[in-house]
């Protein structure tokens, strides 16, 4: 019997709808530019937002989606502020996307984070991300499935990354899909943390920061948590040579 295959190349879960957005929203573009599928899972409708409803809110993130260029976006409807990943109904809806979607990669937050959500998110999608391939975890939820990586974007952590990517051809793209979350970013009646200008400037900051680690004008970081293997380490290297602007220490 053959096993199956993927449905996605790459599945990003935020916690909230415009997460993904901000950390991997670059990446997602050129995945989508290079033909690959792309399914975004929003864990909550953000439903505690200081700004913006949840109906504001979904029609911004099917915007905002269409603006990436991903195939698919669904949304979990897990409270919002209450993101747990020791929650068994929270745990099994995740693995239900993941069994569907089949993904080769799954993106998630990074488990260190400010707000709670970001961090139990993290969580949740490693917890879900190893049962979605055990075979008798729940099999009313699909035929299992095993990720071949999951991969984390840190926010707006001092988090040391593993791998940049390039995302300069696509920052126009990224601002754009940020845009759409206007209850968010645009002028509102209360001013939060993510509304204030030096707030959404941090995640452009952090991009030209790690953009010039690499040699680049934008980058997004990304921490993997275990080692990767590498077939030709030259050829590898010699492809991507080294040619910082600015080095973060180690």
């Amino acid at each position: 019997m053959s096993e199956p295959e993927p449905v996605c190349d790459l599945l990003a879960i935020g916690p909230h709808p415009d997460d993904v957005e901000l950390s991997c929203g670059g990446w997602l573009a050129l995945a989508h530019q290079r033909g690959q599928q792309v399914v975004i899972v929003d864990l909550s409708q953000g439903e505690r937002a200081t700004n913006g409803t949840p109906a504001e809110r979904s029609a911004e993130a099917q915007w905002a989606a269409e603006r990436l260029g991903v195939a698919a976006r669904l949304n979990l409807g897990l409270p919002d502020c209450e993101i747990d990943d020791h929650d068994p109904q929270q745990i099994q809806a995740v693995v239900a996307s993941i069994r569907s979607y089949r993904p080769a990669l799954l993106l998630a937050p990074w488990t260190a984070a400010r707000h709670p959500d970001h961090a139990a998110a993290g969580a949740l999608a490693k917890r879900a991300g190893f049962l979605a391939g055990v075979a008798n975890f729940h099999p009313e939820l699909g035929d299992p499935w095993r990720l071949s990586r999951l991969i984390h974007y840190p926010q707006r952590q001092d988090a040391t990354p593993d791998f940049v990517v390039d995302v300069t051809a696509v920052i126009a793209e990224k601002r754009a899909a940020i845009a759409c979350h206007a209850s968010q970013f645009g002028a509102r009646p209360v001013e939060t943390l993510i509304n204030n200008p030096l707030g959404l400037g941090a995640f452009e900051t952090r991009d030209r920061y790690w953009g010039a680690s690499i040699g680049v004008e934008f980058g997004e970081p990304y921490i993997l948590g275990a080692p990767v293997p590498l077939q030709d380490p030259i050829a590898h290297f010699s492809a991507h040579p080294a040619q910082p602007v600015w080095m973060p220490p180690r």
